[in-house]
Order: structure tokens, then C-alpha cells, then sequence
């Protein structure tokens, strides 16, 4: 892997990138104290993709979100994009939006999430119909997949146009995909459940990514948490160190380390130096608390600062 850091010298990213949320939630979080009658409730748009839409945009990047809503939470969803001003192009759909509930209280953290509406055949041809339509440079498939969807779907939408494909979703549905894609973000324990290997060590996980981009991924790049990210494709692997910063909050770290890195390669940058913004851009995300996205505006004057370990071919 080249060590070269270079970037087109007007600052701008090139392209845009459509993300896909097939079972986009509104995330109900309520925070309690004791006694229980007593505390805060929100309500967020919630779903990989969509929090990749966020993040891009905040970054400069055009991403539009598509995929399935329906019922008052699929609406509430689009209203919350649109107060974001996030363009936006879901299928509506029969089924209800599912809600998914933390609760947050002294003693810990409690998650009820559901399981999502059944997604007719006709609605993923719809699905399929407005990514066409739109054509983006880049297509992001994110998160869990809801009753009715399973892998070959995602292959479907990675081979729909010529457009390149990320995904983000679980590491057996990983190692499911049969299409030739962009990138995939497993974190430490997707990387296992997709290859069936040890990755205790972080040579344990360049091995693993290295089986997995086997697979059909131009890159895998891995977040490994507090030891950084891992970022394998055919000329090498190299391993970012995580920023030395305060982390507050972890909630949307991996989404942040996508983002950052598909914000690189909008901007033309050499692979160390995206793997470099991926970085500088989830740090930034883990630094500061709450849900909403927060300023980017000198993230990537700080990216250099993530110390570099590049492995052999």
C-alpha cells in the first residue's frame, strides 16, 4: 500500500454517494433517574445509512438516503431529514417503520429493538428503480435487513448500475454477499463472525480481512475501537492508531469511520490518507456527546495526527 498522501487541491469532494437504510428505526431514548417516573426522552432518526448521509453531508459530501418507510414513524423519519435538509428518496411501503427504545438509567443501558416491516418484492423493485434513476457515483447499503430482504438483494442493488458499492451490516450476511463491492466495515467482532477466524491480535485481524476482501471487496476496513482501524486492499494493510481523545459517547463511531473514509476517496485522497480522515472523523464523533452531528470544520486540518503501521503485501 502507497504511503503517498495527496488530494485534489480545491478542498472539494467529487461525486456523490446514495446511501440505502432498508430498516430504518426512530430511536426512542429515554434517560432515567431514580425514581423512574423522573427523566428525559428523545426521539432521532435512526439507521446506518441514514446516520452515513449525515456524516457525509456534514463533510461536504453529497448523500441523499433512500430505502423503506411507512407508518408514522416512517414519517417522522422523513421529517426529520427534511429539517436536516438531507434529501431524501424512500419507497413507501405498507408496513409500519419499526421504533427501536433504549433505556438509559443509573445502572446501566437497556435496548428493545425491533424487528422491522415485511418488505414486499414490488417495493424492492421500487427500491431498485430510484437508485437506477438517481445513478449515483457511489451507493452505500447499511444496516440490518428487514422481514423479506435478504443478501441477494443487496447484490442486486451493487449490480443495478455501474456505480461502486459499500456495505455496512453484519459479518455473516458478510460473507453471504456474491457481488463484487467498494468496501465493507466490519468491526473486531463482524470480522470474526465473517471469516470464522481468531482476531484477538491485531495480525490476527489483518489475516482475517485479508480472507474476507477475498470475497469480493476492493477494501475492508475495519474499526477496531479503541486500538483504531484497519484498512486491507490488494497493495497492502495498513493500521491506524485511534486519536488521543476524551471519548464521550461511542454511538455512531463506526458510522463516522465509513463516512470518513468514503469522504477521502470523494476527494481523491491516497488510501493511507482516507484511512487517516476515517479516523480523524470517528475521534471526532466519540469526543463530543449526543446524537447530532457534530461540526467538522477543521477535521481534516487535525487527520495527520493518527500514527501509521503499514504491513507487507
Amino acid at each position: 500500500m502507497t504511503s503517498t498522501d495527496s488530494e485534489p487541491s480545491d478542498g472539494r469532494a467529487d461525486g456523490d454517494v446514495l446511501t440505502v437504510t432498508m430498516n430504518p428505526a426512530v430511536d426512542h431514548t429515554l434517560t432515567v433517574d431514580q425514581p423512574l417516573r423522573e427523566g428525559a426522552v428523545a426521539r432521532t432518526a435512526g439507521g446506518k445509512g441514514i446516520n452515513v448521509s449525515q456524516y457525509l453531508s456534514a463533510l461536504g459530501v453529497d448523500a441523499p438516503a433512500t430505502g423503506f418507510l411507512g407508518g408514522p414513524f416512517g414519517r417522522m423519519i422523513a421529517d426529520a431529514l427534511d429539517d436536516d435538509n438531507i434529501a431524501r428518496e424512500f419507497v413507501g411501503i405498507s408496513g409500519v417503520t419499526r421504533l427501536n427504545t433504549t433505556v438509559l438509567t443509573p445502572d446501566g443501558e437497556y435496548k428493545i429493538n425491533h424487528t422491522g416491516p415485511v418488505v414486499a418484492s414490488s417495493d424492492v423493485d421500487s427500491l431498485i428503480d430510484r437508485v437506477t434513476a438517481r445513478d449515483p457515483s457511489r451507493l452505500v447499503v447499511a444496516g440490518s435487513l428487514p422481514p423479506g430482504i435478504d443478501t441477494a438483494v443487496v447484490d442486486r442493488l451493487a449490480r443495478a448500475g455501474p456505480w461502486d458499492t459499500a456495505v455496512d451490516m453484519g459479518g455473516t450476511l458478510l460473507s453471504q454477499l456474491d457481488a463484487e463491492y467498494l468496501v465493507c466495515k466490519p468491526n473486531r467482532e463482524e470480522l470474526a463472525a465473517a471469516t470464522g477466524r481468531s482476531v484477538e491480535t491485531l495480525a490476527e485481524c489483518v489475516a482475517a480481512a485479508r480472507e474476507l476482501r477475498e470475497g469480493g471487496f476492493r477494501f475492508v476496513l475495519a474499526s477496531l475501537g479503541p486500538e483504531g482501524a484497519l484498512l486491507v486492499s490488494e497493495s497492502g494493510a495498513v493500521h491506524a492508531e485511534a486519536l488521543p481523545v476524551d471519548v464521550v459517547d461511542t454511538v455512531g463511531a463506526g458510522d463516522a469511520l465509513l463516512s470518513g473514509f468514503l469522504t477521502g476517496l470523494a476527494r481523491s485522497e491516497s488510501e493511507s490518507t482516507a484511512l487517516r480522515t476515517a479516523v480523524t472523523v470517528a475521534g471526532h464523533v466519540v469526543s463530543v456527546s449526543g446524537t447530532s452531528v457534530p461540526a467538522f470544520d477543521d477535521v481534516l486540518e487535525r487527520r495527520h495526527g493518527s500514527e501509521l503501521l503499514y504491513f507487507t503485501p
